[in-house]
């Protein structure tokens, strides 16, 4: 089975609209196109991940040397399934799901977030358009430490209602997430540490 990544986000996260921090609109976005060429060419494969990059190769044999059994396909596999739980989770406001992938700090910071904007009478969707591609960007052994960066492309489709009306906002966006894990622990899960904006 994938192996489960287990996110903390850090605090620094802005968390009033979790999938608006993370990344911003990359390349041509959907309304720039029309809809017949925007959508993806027939037979393409919705994921399609570059080999790994020299920089990370380095890092991934540093990686199973300490643990043997890592294996990039199944590592990116959970940190893709984990990327769309995490949007839609926050956007429905699904505390069960949230908890066991945050850490109780920043589980306190979605709690927060979530309770103001039901206080607000807003409610939110989220809607991943297409399998987001993650690529892993580099990989490295800190002491005991693990460290894989992970990118991220993602097409998005936000839904908001508010007394104000509704509102639909399409977007691609760019992400590194960076995980750590500590190598020593017989606990085989990986640790959100870092989300920062990709470089376009």
């Amino acid at each position: 089975m994938p192996e489960l990544i287990v996110f903390a986000v850090l605090a620094a996260v802005v968390l009033y609209q979790l999938y608006a921090t993370l990344g911003r609109r990359v390349g041509r976005q959907p309304e720039d196109t029309p809809a017949a060429v925007a959508a993806p060419a027939a037979g393409r494969p919705a994921d399609n991940a570059e080999p790994v990059p020299a920089v990370a190769a380095t890092g991934v044999a540093a990686l199973r040397a300490r643990q043997p059994d890592f294996d990039v396909g199944r590592f990116l596999t959970g940190a893709r399934q984990a990327y769309a739980m995490i949007l839609k989770a926050f956007a429905a406001g699904d505390r069960e799901t949230l908890k066991p992938l945050l850490a109780p700090d920043v589980m306190a910071n979605f709690e927060a977030a979530i309770v103001a904007r039901e206080a607000d009478g807003r409610t939110e969707s989220v809607e991943i358009l297409a399998p987001p591609r993650v690529d892993l960007d580099s990989a490295a052994v800190d002491g005991d430490v693990g460290r894989a960066v992970v990118r991220i492309l993602a097409e998005v489709r936000t839904r908001s209602s508010s007394a104000a009306g509704d509102a639909v906002d399409d977007r691609r966006t760019a992400d590194l997430w960076t995980f750590e894990r500590d190598l020593k622990s017989r606990d085989p899960n990986w640790t959100l540490v870092r989300v920062a904006v990709a470089e376009a």
